[in-house]
């Protein structure tokens, strides 16, 4: 992904030391998967990245080390410098820290950080490595630390995730705090429901090409029974297919996957997208839809350029 000019939004990615922020980091945007990120060390003050996004989109990526020296140095030395012009902080809670108190006393540090040098910043929280919590307690812990986490917060609103490396819940989280950087999304949701209707499709989900992480998406077909986490699900597993077609030197294109209930085609749709169509009418043959997807194109590219 490239760095470069254009429309850039800095983002604060911030927490105590061995959290899990360079390995969500990783996972999402360096293409690491989840085993591999045991070998990563320690972030040693602020590592700077830079990711394009849909049309000229650029995330100013701030890892910040969570060592207290550094900690504390943010909140004093390099205030102005780590808390202006922030679009987005992500604070990422370790849910089996022992030193929560000490975990709250620097989030409520950089919100009143961000309150007096971006006060129109996003925050959100990552409630972090949730699959060390037995199953049947996630929710309910998940619950008190978001209660806890609004209260302390105010008057600043905040959104709060689950997440885990081991899981699609990472991708919920981040394809959520990106696609709240993306403006005029609505229109592109407006016209991926028209596409879906020409093309009597069920669902279509748009994906950013090198994170496949979830843009956008709109469903013909409101069933109760769908998994919830469909998408950021076939975002993992796309994600890790295409990982393992690249170091066998292959390159993921396109894929097709046909049952006796529907079809579902994933392909290259713009310079920054690819798009994912589930059809489940039978007489629609897989020609026409694959048409469909390369006749659009060139007017997806035209409204991406645009947002």
């Amino acid at each position: 992904m490239a760095s470069g000019g254009g429309n850039k939004k800095k983002v604060l990615l911030m927490g105590k030391s061995s959290s899990g922020k360079t390995s969500m980091r990783s996972i999402i945007f360096a293409n690491y998967i989840p085993r591999d990120t045991r070998r990563l060390g320690a972030t040693l003050d602020v590592e700077h990245s830079h990711v394009r996004f849909l049309g000229d989109l650029v995330l100013n990526l701030w890892d910040c080390g969570g060592q207290e020296t550094f900690m504390e140095n943010y909140f004093a030395s390099q205030r102005h410098n780590i808390f202006r012009n922030v679009a987005v902080l992500i604070y990422v809670f370790d849910v089996e820290s022992r030193e929560l108190e000490k975990d709250f006393h620097y989030y409520k540090s950089c919100l009143e950080s961000i309150g007096e040098h971006s006060k129109d910043a996003k925050v959100f929280c990552l409630i972090h490595k949730m699959d060390l919590i037995p199953e049947d307690q996630r929710d309910m812990v998940f619950s008190e630390r978001v209660a806890e986490l609004k209260r302390r917060s105010i008057p600043l609103e905040v959104t709060c995730f689950k997440t885990s490396i081991w899981d699609e819940t990472l991708y919920k989280a981040w394809s959520s705090i990106v696609v709240s950087l993306i403006s005029n999304v609505s229109a592109l949701q407006k016209h991926l429901g028209s596409f879906a209707k020409i093309m009597d499709a069920d669902e279509v989900v748009l994906f950013e090409r090198s994170t496949f992480l979830v843009i956008a998406h709109t469903s013909q077909d409101s069933s109760a029974d769908r998994d919830p986490h469909r998408f950021e699900k076939i975002s993992n597993i796309i994600k890790q297919f295409k990982l393992a077609c690249s170091k066998s030197t292959a390159q993921f294109q396109n894929l097709e996957v046909r049952n006796e209930n529907f079809s579902a085609f994933i392909d290259y749709f713009t310079t920054n997208t690819y798009v994912m169509v589930v059809m489940s009418d039978p007489t629609i043959p897989s020609a026409t839809t694959v048409i469909n997807i390369h006749n659009a194109r060139k007017h997806f590219e035209k409204l991406e350029g645009s947002l």
